[in-house]
């Protein structure tokens, strides 16, 4: 009989306990005249749903020290702070947002002094969305501001950023400052990664960026999960990131600029009932490796300085000290790290004592070379730096190279595909040699008349030896055969190539840098003993060491979609270059002969180019600009694989850019704008004469033909208002096979008609371009019908 008595105790008692937290927590309108403060029980607004909070945090490091910020309320606070409207503001205990009677949101410190406000008035009401927007409202609903509008380090699903609107990251995990990396959205629609300076924001460099140039456009984060750039009219122009499994309504999503540079956007599972790890899991970012993207040439690199960039077992980012060196703040990793010895001083005595080099595979140091010396094996290279007081570091290529680094080293970078050899000095506790100064000061004068004479002795004999070993080495230089100027390449005479090639009897191409001759060497070791000779026409002997330079640095490519050097003559002014032999001819006569040649091998074919193209401009030590891409450069060999010919001959030809211009302007079609306009030269003149070669290879025909109808006379203009049209199918006429494969032609047009823009920025690089090509990057085809779309990717 008593039992339902003590029910209705029990749950008035529920009601009086949990009233108090209830309305400590807010989750409707927030009225006029609401206030929080930190350190007490009211001290956050909650969204309706309970996801987001808009209240103070306490510090990671400092429970005393609060941050105004939006947060996920259901997560730990420290590591989920999406906003904050002072990121540099740290707050005491006491201190309140009050939303006044008049309508403004004042953020006020303990002593009651305001140090923000987002400069609204009159507004009706504020609101913690439950998309993570905070807003304040006018009477009639519509926003009169919101934190959307100002992001700090991240994007949330709905939330776009406008044009001249940037993200700037974090400078660590526990330090919402300003950090060295931020994204911008340029008001020409490219969105571009920055690396900047602390504290000013100086930009050293860009590191990454879309390359989409559509003005005013936005980067919207779509609520099915993908971070998208869209055109001011809606349409999309590019993915940045996307989460295909992960929806909204079980899993949160943002997009972040870490504080190592990389934009990741992450999920995490709302309820971990269902097994899921209660953790962030990032699962897109840009750019994927941060550790070869960023290399500048001021500033430290993605990690700090005399540090190196690598990665965990997880992916993510992981800075390292070398051996001999340890962290300036193991929780600041970004400060660099500095040598637990002392630093080398040039004193006189000093050679080696007290120091080694500490070996290291695949870690390199660019940009920070004060010298650099070839030929030169590894050896020779660590011990030069041990010799000298100055040096922190060589680096060794294992082919010849070797550079000598200052101190603070940067950009370090180490991983499988850094082809590289460090050598580190470091101390070995060994105890430097002292001046004996006293000495010194009691040398006599006759003493330093002695040492003078007998020094004065040794100079005359040393100065008649150099001289008599100088003649003695012109001689041998002079008789020399088989001297390497690159550690790949050997050095003929010229008596040698007139036998092999029957004195320059069976030609086999000619143009504007020289005519090619068939020759055979039976002592060839590559397996093929036909090789090209390329007798070079002009030679002037000012040009020698420029020659030089550029045959070692062709020398040492080595790519399947380049044809390979395999030696040279230089006697007098006669230069010639030994080449591998192509037995199927260039791309010109395979492609405009009087059979189509099959579509799967021009599709191969492209990418072959592609590739090759990538490793010059991208991945060679040295980079290396054609200059003069076109057909009759490519070369095929006898399984039809694509190798590009003269690479970097054309550079090496001209005397002035005058000179170099004008020959590009003989190569009609195939010239990138900028050569007329004078401007500086880049990779993008070989994008640019890609994007021809590409659609003269998928149309079958040449860039101009004259034959033609009016219309079609200019491929490229023919191609662009046919893709225009939704029509490229006329670009096909009797194709039947690449008609089965119009979504990879139109994609392959896509490409041709970015790399034809006029403004070189404009262009993609060769990476992105073979990125599109693939298939591996969304590409959005512009004027296509329905069905295009459906079939590209």
């Amino acid at each position: 009989m008593e039992r339902p008595h003590l029910d209705f105790l029990l749950l008035l008692l529920i009601v009086a306990i949990t009233m108090p937290v209830a309305a400590s927590q807010p989750r409707g309108n927030i009225t006029l005249n609401s206030s929080i403060t930190a350190g007490e029980n009211l001290s956050y607004w909650l969204s309706p749903s309970g996801d987001f909070a808009f209240g103070f945090v306490p510090l990671p490091n400092n429970s005393s020290l609060f941050l105004l910020a939006i947060y996920y309320a259901n997560l730990p606070n420290s590591s989920t702070i999406i906003w904050i409207p002072n990121r540099n503001q740290t707050l005491s205990l006491n201190s309140s947002v009050v939303l006044t009677t008049d309508g403004q949101l004042s953020l006020r410190d303990q002593a009651g002094a305001e140090v923000w406000n987002p400069s609204v008035q009159n507004a009706a009401y504020a609101a913690m969305l439950d998309s993570g927007n905070f807003v304040l409202a006018s009477s009639s609903g519509s926003y009169l501001w919101e934190s959307f509008s100002s992001p700090i380090d991240t994007i949330l699903p709905t939330q776009s950023l406008g044009p001249n609107s940037e993200l700037i990251a974090k400078l660590a995990d526990d330090d919402f400052n300003n950090g060295r990396f931020k994204i911008k959205m340029q008001d020409n629609g490219d969105l571009v990664f920055y690396f900047i300076a602390v504290p000013t924001g100086f930009q050293y460099s860009q590191y990454w960026d879309t390359n989409t140039n559509i003005s005013n456009s936005n980067l919207f984060f779509n609520s099915s999960g993908r971070v998208d750039l869209v055109s001011p009219t809606g349409q999309l122009i590019d993915t940045v990131t996307s989460v295909k499994t992960n929806s909204t309504a079980d899993f949160y999503q943002r997009g972040t600029i870490d504080p190592d540079g990389v934009f990741r956007h992450y999920v995490h599972p709302k309820s971990s009932t269902d097994g899921a790890a209660a953790e962030w899991t990032p699962m897109d970012s840009k750019p994927r490796d941060i550790c070869s993207a960023l290399t500048t040439t001021s500033g430290s690199g993605v990690c700090g300085f005399n540090s190196y960039c690598g990665y965990d077992h997880s992916g993510m980012v992981a800075c390292q000290c070398p051996e001999g060196y340890s962290w300036v703040n193991p929780k600041r990793t970004y400060k660099g790290c500095k040598p637990d010895f002392a630093i080398p001083k040039c004193i006189d005595g000093f050679q080696s004592v007290g120091f080694k080099m500490v070996t290291v595979n695949n870690l390199d140091f660019p940009f920070g070379e004060y010298e650099q010396f070839y030929p030169m094996n590894a050896d020779d290279c660590k011990q030069l730096c041990l010799d000298d007081c100055f040096c922190a570091a060589s680096i060794s290529d294992g082919v010849g190279d070797c550079w000598k680094m200052r101190f603070p080293m940067s950009n370090g970078e180490k991983g499988s595909n850094v082809q590289r050899i460090a050598f580190l000095k470091v101390g070995n506790n060994d105890t430097l040699p002292s001046l004996p100064l006293e000495k010194k000061k009691s040398w006599t004068l006759p003493a330093s008349l002695g040492l003078g004479g007998s020094v004065l002795l040794n100079l005359t004999f040393l100065s008649a030896t150099l001289i008599a070993l100088g003649v003695r080495r012109k001689k041998q230089r002079q008789r020399l055969k088989g001297f390497k100027l690159g550690p790949n390449l050997k050095s003929f005479t010229y008596s040698e190539l007139e036998e092999a090639t029957k004195g320059f009897g069976e030609e086999v191409g000619k143009g504007a840098c020289g005519t090619v001759y068939k020759g055979y060497l039976c002592s060839e070791q590559n397996g093929n003993p036909d090789v090209a000779v390329k007798k070079l026409r002009d030679f002037e002997m000012e040009m020698e060491k420029e020659f030089s330079n550029e045959v070692k640095i062709i020398g040492q490519t080595h790519h399947k979609n380049l044809v390979r050097l395999l030696g040279y003559c230089n006697r007098g002014v006669e230069r010639l270059l030994v080449y591998e032999y192509m037995c199927n001819g260039s791309l010109a006569s395979y492609l405009f002969g009087s059979v189509r040649p099959p579509w799967k091998q021009r599709v191969e074919i492209v990418l072959g180019i592609a590739k090759g193209l990538r490793y010059l401009h991208e991945e060679c030590s040295t980079p290396i600009i054609h200059c003069d891409i076109k057909p009759q450069n490519v070369l095929l060999d006898g399984n039809f694989i694509a190798k590009i010919a003269d690479f970097g001959l054309s550079k090496l030809l001209g005397t002035d850019q005058t000179r170099t211009i004008t020959g590009m302007r003989g190569t009609k079609g195939y010239v990138a704008p900028e050569w007329f306009k004078k401007l500086g030269i880049t990779a993008k003149v070989d994008v640019y004469s890609f994007g021809v070669m590409l659609l003269e290879i998928v149309c079958c025909r040449r860039y101009v033909e004259k034959e033609l109808t009016e219309e079609e006379t200019v491929l490229c203009f023919w191609a662009s208002d046919c893709y225009k049209a939704g029509k490229i199918d006329l670009l096909l006429k009797g194709d039947e096979e690449a008609m089965k494969d119009m979504g990879r032609v139109a994609r392959f047009l896509t490409v041709a008609l970015r790399c034809l823009r006029e403004e070189p920025s404009s262009r993609p690089t060769m990476g992105q371009v073979l990125q599109l090509l693939e298939g591996t990057v969304a590409i959005p085809l512009l004027g296509m019908p329905d069905w295009f779309h459906n079939n590209v990717n």
